[in-house]
């Protein structure tokens, strides 16, 4: 995985040369929350309210858009301009505790 910082977002884009792991299911929950199902049947819980404050990330605010989150086979995206990589998705959620 590369890390770049992008001058015109005034943040770090992350690269990977190839998914390590891929989302297979998305459920939208309250409060910006998204509970995954994994490629390795991983269930995880990614709170997304965080990337709110990024510009690029401003039209999930409107709970009816964030609720479209869907999964593409590979990571969580809502159209084709607006998805999150599903390293980070991994990596920042937290197991779903049964």
């Amino acid at each position: 995985m590369r890390k770049v910082y992008d001058e015109n977002l005034k943040d770090y884009i992350y690269y990977a040369d190839k998914p390590v792991i891929s989302v297979r299911e998305v459920k939208a929950l309250p409060d910006y929350k998204l509970l995954l199902t994994f490629s390795n049947n991983e269930q995880r819980i990614y709170n997304a309210a965080h990337l709110l404050n990024y510009e690029i990330f401003a039209p999930l605010k409107p709970q009816n858009f964030f609720i479209l989150a869907k999964s593409n086979g590979s990571t969580v995206c809502w159209n084709d301009d607006l998805d999150i990589a599903p390293e980070e998705l991994y990596e920042n959620s937290s197991p779903v505790v049964q």
